[in-house]
């Protein structure tokens, strides 16, 4: 089932990606509700004037993607959107819940060895390992972070790329062959909150 989503992106390196994905979205990227190459440029706007436009943007969805590139920390307002996405905020009466949230890591000079880094576990199970400076801190917050963690390996105890983290962190390549699923995903673990240990709040 399509959702309304909104994609979180440093527009200086990853409009590319931005489209790239609603490409990939067909049919159901009529539910997108963020910006496109159409929107109005905000980049002289006042800080308060952007918020209330992306607020806007945001209230109605309940999936967010966000582009995980080089340099988005460098990137003012996403970690904002990722907290924004978070929170339950009422307007008129009506509450949105929290949104899922699924983060794309971009491929950057052929690869993602800017990001991840693949090891095999003395048991011969395969992990990953994200270098979290490249990432804001809330969404480090928001990873392993089941309050009854299930394993995928009891010895290694490596857990589930998607379901083992409130913000599961795709590649590029996997994410555009199926978006449907990584979005589906993410809003799955919306329903069910109470099982993370979510932080809500840039620290």
């Amino acid at each position: 089932m399509a959702r309304k989503t909104f994609i979180s992106y440093n527009f200086s390196e990853a409009r590319h990606l931005r489209d790239q994905i609603l490409i990939a979205l067909g049919e159901d990227a009529r539910y997108y509700q963020g910006e496109t190459s159409d929107s109005p440029n905000l980049a002289d706007r006042r800080t308060e004037t952007i918020k209330k436009v992306l607020r806007d943007m945001l209230y109605d969805t309940s999936v967010t993607i966000v582009v995980i590139s080089p340099k988005m920390t460098q990137s003012r307002g996403i970690d904002w959107e990722i907290e924004y996405s978070l929170k339950a905020v009422s307007r008129d009466g009506r509450t949105s819940g929290t949104n899922g949230i699924v983060g794309v890591l971009m491929k950057y000079d052929g690869g993602y060895d800017w990001v991840l880094s693949h090891y095999r576990a003395k048991d011969g199970c395969r992990y990953r390992v994200i270098d979290e400076s490249k990432l804001y801190k809330i969404i480090c917050q928001n990873r392993f972070n089941l309050k009854e963690p299930s394993y995928r390996c009891s010895t290694c105890r490596t857990v589930d790329v998607l379901e083992g983290s409130y913000i599961s962190l795709i590649e590029q390549d996997a994410f555009l062959a199926d978006p449907s699923r990584f979005i589906e995903n993410a809003y799955q673990k919306s329903q069910q909150v109470d099982r993370y240990k979510i932080a809500k709040i840039i620290e």
